[in-house]
């Protein structure tokens, strides 16, 4: 069994599916600012919004590999001026999102309220080519694949606060009087 990096981030492994992609040949720089556009969104949006991308409706905003990105007046909508369309990053986390989605499914987890709870990228080790240059020299020429984990959560149920406890109403008391009277009011209960 593989560990995941955010393994921790999962409190309920029954509400929860993931799902992993290692050396990936798709660029790091590129997956990194589509998962970090992707985080949090539900599944269902982040399926239409994904298809907007490829069909360049929609961009991704690049914040943070942005050196050199030109602007797009579609990235005014996630306050960014830059923004790009990356086809194959985001045809390589469609089908990680499916297999996710198929891993919640067998877990008989509700697929509409399903949400993408993390998405970690991970830089792999580069693929080492090289390219010819003039004057009989050689350079490299690396490609940075990455690792991928998705995370996907099905909501929590929220609990109803009790009222008992709103009615006990111990103002004016500094904390060592609070403690000694939950402690008195537990050996009476």
């Amino acid at each position: 069994m593989v560990r995941y990096a955010a393994a921790a981030l999962a409190t309920n492994p029954d509400k929860t599916a993931r799902a992993r992609g290692e050396y990936l040949r798709t660029h790091f720089k590129n997956m990194r600012e589509v998962a970090a556009a992707l985080t949090g969104l539900k599944l269902s949006k982040a399926y239409t919004y994904l298809a907007n991308v490829q069909e360049h409706k929609q961009v991704i905003p690049f914040r943070r590999f942005a050196g050199g990105v030109g602007r797009a007046s579609q990235a005014k909508q996630f306050k960014a001026t830059q923004g790009r369309w990356p086809e194959k990053s985001c045809k390589f986390i469609l089908r990680l999102l499916k297999n996710a989605e198929s891993n919640a499914d067998a877990k008989n987890i509700g697929l509409e309220e399903l949400t993408i709870k993390n998405i970690v990228v991970n830089q792999a080790p580069k693929t080492r080519r090289r390219t010819y240059r003039a004057h009989g020299r050689i350079n490299p020429y690396q490609g940075c694949p990455c690792h991928i984990e998705i995370i996907l959560s099905a909501a929590d149920e929220e609990v109803p606060r009790n009222k008992e406890k709103d009615a006990i109403v111990l103002s004016g008391l500094n904390r060592r009087q609070v403690a000694r009277k939950r402690i008195e009011a537990s050996r009476a209960a």
